[in-house]
């Protein structure tokens, strides 16, 4: 029963992601929004409200109402005034969208899109209902939600929202026909929309047809725009692939040519101070200096034999990496099984990390850098909490704490820098190389702590990023 089950959610999951559409990038959207809101949408509604005050307001079509009539189409022109308003506060904002935050635009368009539905829905009630014209603006709407809404879950909403208004309106227009008819038995007089009452019940079938073509166009347009999100994401992919190929072999090129040429030159220092060591037999001062020079050296060519690691960016190539996986590698190496450390690490993974594009032992470096950190800070023993998260602007988080003793405050601005450190022995370089690689791909890195509580380090990396060449 339990692997029937695990078969099941397997496939549930299976399907979910196969349907499941792309992020799309805020500048594809501001590109939908400028070409269907503000190109087509925007002068379309604007000639429609304008015959619509005609007809509600100035137009003497409808005369000779029962009450009950008459409050609808009060009932009417009054949503007619909070649409319009609605829609010029919406308009506004998607006029002028490049100088307003892209969620805002966001949210003025999804509201507009619900609020079209129902509107579109009154004006079927007092139309003919089932029998109404406007059904044909239905299909209309469903297009334009599923050429400019990006969300996937907001689309669907939207879009199945189309023809259950469309439902209820009809449903609601005979209700009203059936009761304006027996008011129009009663006092012989009016009607229900100016000459414009239901001819007749629609057959059930043709309401079945028609809610099932609009059901079926709502899935058919989420279908095409992930098969197009897809593709958009997958050209895009490719080239910043070639993209950061290209970076990261110049790149390597230039550290493998920095460090050739000044390794030379300490080869020959160093030969040289060897030389004159051994041809001096005489004063001690001397031969000491020599010793310093000579020990300097050795700790540059050190430094840049470490250095030169940049060098295998030339050979190195770009992969498609899943930070969850980099982190547990990471994990193993900085604590790896059979060895003396007590350190409990505890991982909190959110769902839906996205890939993350670039060489993987960059990444590898980033996670290894920060974690071997936090186990000298607690000398080996204490906690590491790990967590992984996706913010609000497609950007991977990661956090790493531990439970040591903390920075202190005037050493926080100068972490990063290369070669400071507080360690008798360390070199300088692991947080420099931590902030050196998340800045290559756009990222950056921060520390935070409280003395006595521990330190953070929390590392973001764009999740679609253009590398950044440091000079």
């Amino acid at each position: 029963m339990g692997t029937l089950a695990a078969r099941l959610m397997g496939g549930f999951w299976g399907w979910r992601d196969l349907v499941a559409a792309p992020k799309a990038d805020d500048g594809v959207f501001m590109q939908r929004v400028a070409f269907v809101e503000r190109g087509v949408a925007l002068p379309a509604k604007a000639v429609s409200l304008l015959v619509l005050l005609y007809l509600l307001f100035v137009s003497s079509w409808f005369r000779d109402l029962t009450p009950l009539a008459e409050d609808a189409w009060n009932l009417l022109r009054t949503f007619y005034v909070i649409y319009f308003c609605l829609n010029v506060g919406g308009g506004i904002v998607i006029w002028g969208m490049n100088e307003v935050p892209v969620r805002l635009v966001e949210v003025v368009v999804y509201v507009l899109a619900l609020v079209d539905a129902v509107f579109v829905s009154a004006l079927t009630v007092m139309t003919g209902g089932f029998g109404s014209i406007l059904y044909w603006l239905c299909p209309g709407l469903i297009l334009r939600n599923a050429m400019v809404i990006p969300r996937a879950d907001v689309q669907i909403l939207v879009n199945v929202a189309v023809p259950c208004f469309y439902m209820l309106a009809g449903f609601l227009h005979r209700v009203l026909d059936r009761t304006d008819r027996e008011l129009i038995e009663t006092t012989g007089k009016g009607s229900l929309g100016a000459g414009l009452e239901e001819p007749g019940h629609e057959p059930l079938e043709s309401l079945v047809t028609r809610m099932l073509l609009l059901l079926l166009l709502s899935a058919c347009c989420y279908a095409l725009q992930v098969l197009l999100d897809r593709k958009r994401m997958e050209e895009a992919e490719a080239r910043e692939f070639a993209l950061k190929q290209q970076q990261l072999q110049a790149a390597g090129r230039l550290a493998a040519e920095i460090a050739h040429q000044l390794k030379n030159p300490l080869g020959i220092i160093n030969n040289a101070a060897y030389t004159l060591q051994k041809t001096v037999k005489e004063g001690k001062t001397i031969t000491q200096q020599i010793a310093i020079i000579r020990e300097e050296v050795v700790r540059s060519d050190r430094i840049l034999t470490e250095l030169m690691g940049y060098a295998q960016l030339a050979e190195g190539k770009v992969e498609r990496v899943l930070v969850t996986d980099e982190l547990d590698r990471a994990v193993d190496e900085a604590f790896p099984a059979g060895t003396d450390y007590k350190v409990e690490v505890k991982r909190d993974y959110a769902p839906a990390i996205p890939h993350l594009l670039g060489q993987r032992g960059h990444f590898a470096e980033i996670f290894l850098n920060l974690l071997t950190n936090a186990r000298e800070a607690m000398n080996g023993r204490g906690k590491v909490w790990i967590h992984a998260r996706v913010t609000p602007d497609y950007e991977v988080e990661v956090r790493v704490k531990d439970s040591g003793p903390g920075i202190h405050p005037e050493h926080l601005p100068k972490l990063f820098d290369a070669y400071f450190t507080t360690k008798e022995h360390g070199t300088g370089l692991g947080l420099a190389i931590v902030k050196h690689n998340a800045e290559l791909y756009g990222g950056s890195v921060r520390a935070e702590s409280v003395l006595g509580q521990g330190a953070t380090f929390v590392v973001t990396l764009p999740a679609r990023s253009v590398m950044r060449l440091r000079r």
